[in-house]
């Protein structure tokens, strides 16, 4: 998916994200979350942590479990009359079928081709014409959907979302139409592009060792064209049931309201047999990896760098997105100022956790922390190498003090309550559904704040001598091979 028709979002949908890339302008809302909590009804609500480093903002989460299985999370905020849906299944193409590279993302696109009482494209019509967004893609560990439209469409869009829920209209037309495009979508985004998957794409390929993890996530255009009829139908019965969903409605509505509509709709909906997780663990890192590819369409040399992030939710794990903060993040990041700033080497230095496909809330398994620049052709690949190492050697030598680990956390701050705002609160959407499929919990969105507020100095420099060594890193270069 490509981000020109949505110019606002910069995480959510960023530009190596998959995904169909379907929208309208909704108009010229700029909503802003409001601060109150709805207390929490039925069954598996999660009670907020408070402590006096929590933050005074909290996003209401009322959390349940229908018989069927399907997570529910309601965020009611009045603050404009527009309500946004978002259903989330717990497939993404990391955890897709060996040998089916790009399945997930084929399947994403199957999504819009009928279902039950809808024909062909008429979900889209639906939205647009009352007004709405929307929007689908395929991450590491999800398959979203979601949707934004006036607060007095609310039941309409629940009741299409169950519909293609219950059964999609999954043919052999539908299915070679959409082989199709999701094959030209490769060719545009990363075949003819310069730089084309590079590093988003390319680098999880280079720097893991689990074929979940490591292999070509856009699909081979064999693997492709090889998904039959079959493949697609036990896929939907498979993965597309309630209980692998999580549904989230934020914006303008009632909760009693929205309860009703959601029991009425997807309550009997059938769970399926959903199979093992599969094992998404990477070795331990103990020795660099270089490599390098070669662009045909590129005309200036780029590198990427990536270590192994700590595991999710631990301390370590916080404190990997401060010290992103301080060597990645903005102009006034180390890393900015050593390479653009200082010597010119690029006009810019990005990268970041999940970078290209989320960001460091939304996935659920190994995670690198990468950044990447293309660079002069006089610069060579060891001079940037040494200026990463020095700056993060600095860090190590000199120490963290806490006046730059409260810089970090202002940052993070500041990026968090970015990314709750994102595209009229979808962003908020985002991480309650990933809280809710990952970890049962989608009310962590009101503790992350203290989780970074706990981190010390100390533990800064444990991270970052366990998980920014060098053998704990992939390099790749970019040999481009285009006449300037």
């Amino acid at each position: 998916m490509r981000a020109y028709f949505l110019p606002r979002q910069k995480l959510w949908l960023a530009s190596a994200a998959l995904g169909l890339g379907i929208t309208l302008s909704l108009g010229a809302c700029s909503p802003k979350t409001v601060s109150s909590t709805t207390s929490a009804t039925p069954t598996t609500t999660q009670p907020t942590t408070t402590s006096p480093t929590t933050a005074a903002y909290q996003v209401a989460v009322d959390y349940y479990t229908l018989e069927n299985g399907l997570r529910v999370i309601l965020s009611p905020d009045k603050t404009t009359p527009i309500v946004t849906t978002a259903a989330y299944y717990n497939i993404g193409f990391r955890n897709e079928p060996k040998d089916r590279t790009g399945f997930a993302h084929l399947f994403e696109h199957m999504m819009f081709q009928g279902s039950q009482n809808l024909g062909k494209m008429e979900f889209i019509q639906l939205i647009q014409k009352n007004g709405g967004v929307l929007n689908g893609s395929t991450r590491f560990d999800f398959t979203n959907y979601f949707e934004i439209v006036p607060a007095n469409k609310l039941e309409t869009i629940l009741w299409a979302e169950a519909d293609r829920m219950r059964g999609l209209n999954i043919t052999q037309d539908n299915l070679k139409n959409q082989q199709e495009v999701v094959k030209n979508e490769v060719k545009v985004n990363v075949l003819n592009q310069p730089y084309g998957g590079f590093p988003w794409l390319d680098m999880p390929q280079y720097a893991n060792k689990n074929w979940f993890n490591a292999h070509n996530f856009y699909g081979d255009l064999k693997d492709l064209d090889a998904a039959n009829l079959e493949d697609v139908k036990s896929f939907f019965k498979t993965f597309y049931s309630p209980n692998n969903a999580a549904l989230v409605v934020t914006g303008d509505f009632e909760p009693e309201q929205a309860k009703t509509w959601i029991k009425q709709y997807f309550g009997n909906i059938p769970s399926s047999q959903l199979p093992p997780k599969v094992d998404l663990t990477e070795p331990r890192q103990e020795k660099e990896q270089r490599f390098s590819k070669d662009d045909k369409l590129a005309t200036k040399p780029a590198l990427a760098f990536a270590y192994h992030m700590p595991d999710r939710n631990t301390p370590e794990y916080y404190a990997m997105g401060l010290l992103d903060q301080i060597l990645l993040q903005g102009h006034d990041s180390r890393l900015y100022q050593a390479l653009v700033q200082e010597r010119g080497y690029s006009d810019a230095v990005t990268g970041g956790i999940n970078s290209g496909l989320g960001n460091m809330f939304n996935y659920n398994g190994p995670m690198l922390w990468d950044g990447s620049l293309v660079h002069d052709n006089t610069v060579t690949a060891d001079s940037i190498i040494m200026v990463l190492d020095r700056e993060i050697k600095k860090l190590e030598t000199r120490g963290i003090d806490q006046a730059l680990l409260d810089l970090a956390i202002v940052k993070m701050r500041s990026s968090f309550y970015d990314q709750i705002n994102e595209l009229y609160g979808f962003g908020k959407a985002d991480m309650l559904a990933s809280f809710a499929l990952f970890d049962n919990n989608p009310a962590r969105i009101n503790t992350l704040e203290a989780e970074f507020r706990k981190v010390t100095p100390e533990l800064m420099q444990k991270t970052l001598r366990e998980y920014l060594r060098p053998t704990n890193r992939t390099i790749l270069t970019i040999n481009p091979l285009a006449k300037s």
